[in-house]
């Protein structure tokens, strides 16, 4: 499978994964986690990859950075550095991680030993591909937090993992994927279960570290909005499988998949007020034993035989860039996520003047 063409990256890519398959043995038989995924990632540019629970984002990017149980099976080709890192052992990719590929995880608390400072772990991230003093080490980690736009950083990096907030808690994780400056940063649901306010500021801090580091970025979020402010290009998965990809704008405005339309329904509208969200009904399907056909068609409104029994490629529209999974990919062009799923009110959860057209009840 021909990798998806980047757009707003400068050079040769710095990454590219080419007919990426996971697979993991179970005893009910074998669930296809991640089916032919592809694309390629220049310096400098910041791909989103979209989808619900269960799509395999998360996974395909853990395969990036070879952090797979020995139980999966793993085929296709990850390039880095002119290697394949499919071939590569725990040694060799050792060297690679956090140097030339780093990750900022989902929840912080796991990623930080709860027994030693802040500013100690990031000096050990620095250290371990580095050959420096202690003491430089550690004034480099203060460094890094004011980077990151954390308080006091001096005495944060005192401090440890518990006594800092949920929000400074992931930009100490962000300052470490940072910390040897890499050539590609993965940001797997790095605003998750943080408020809005914090999630901003953690953003901020992502696009600090790009800026800084000039690395390439693959942004890993189920929050379109995240996306859209943040991105260059946009990768929407579904069932393990890349089933849209294209330009932010491309992606937003004139969307080819009737998921990724469903997906765009569902995102609340701040400037809209009284918009009716349309949620796409029913869930996922289980990658285990799937049937044929395309693994939307139990929820598309668009489906019809063919449907059930063809699963559709990825293939170009009017743009060669953007491409989109699905047999009638032409007629969902143009159309409204309210033409094809069934609004849900939110009149419920406005005020009484709101719902009422600014006539209050007495």
């Amino acid at each position: 499978m021909t990798p998806i063409d980047p757009i707003g990256g400068n050079g040769d890519p710095v990454l590219s994964v080419d007919d990426l398959t996971v697979q993991f043995a179970t005893g009910d038989g074998p669930v296809k986690a991640v089916r032919g995924v592809s694309y390629d990632l220049r310096r400098g540019e910041v791909l989103g990859i979209v989808g619900e629970s269960g799509s395999g984002k998360s996974v395909t990017s853990m395969a990036v950075m070879g952090l797979l149980p020995k139980t999966a099976t793993i085929t296709g080709s990850i390039r880095f550095g002119g290697k394949d890192l499919l071939k590569l052992n725990d040694k060799q990719m050792n060297e690679i991680r956090g140097k030339g590929i780093s990750m900022v995880f989902q929840d912080p608390m796991t990623s930080l030993n709860p027994v030693y400072s802040i500013g100690y772990q990031i000096a050990e991230a620095i250290t371990a591909h580095h050959d420096l003093k202690k003491e430089v080490a550690l004034k480099q980690a203060v460094e890094l937090l004011d980077l990151v736009r954390i308080p006091n950083p001096k005495q944060r990096a005192n401090e440890f993992p518990h006594q800092l907030s949920g929000g400074m808690r992931q930009r100490v994780v962000v300052a470490i994927a940072m910390a040897n400056n890499p050539d590609v940063i993965i940001a797997d649901e790095p605003t998750t279960a943080l408020d809005v306010t914090v999630q901003a500021q953690v953003l901020e801090a992502l696009k600090a570290a790009q800026k800084e580091t000039g690395a390439a970025m693959v942004l890993i979020t189920h929050d379109l909005g995240v996306i859209a402010g943040q991105a260059d290009r946009v990768q929407v998965m579904y069932a393990g499988k890349t089933v849209e990809a294209g330009t932010v704008d491309e992606i937003f405005y004139t969307p080819r998949m009737p998921y990724t339309l469903g997906l765009l329904g569902s995102l609340p509208r701040l400037d809209i007020r009284t918009e009716r969200l349309t949620p796409i009904a029913g869930s996922p399907p289980s990658t285990l034993n799937m049937p044929p056909g395309c693994p939307f068609s139990p929820r598309c409104p668009m489906s019809t035989d063919i449907c059930e029994q063809e699963e559709p490629v990825l293939q170009p529209g009017p743009s060669a860039a953007h491409l989109a999974a699905c047999h009638f990919s032409d007629q969902v062009a143009g159309k409204d996520p309210s033409d094809l799923f069934r609004p849900t009110s939110v009149d419920a959860a406005l005020p009484v003047a709101d719902a009422n057209n600014g006539e209050t009840n007495s």
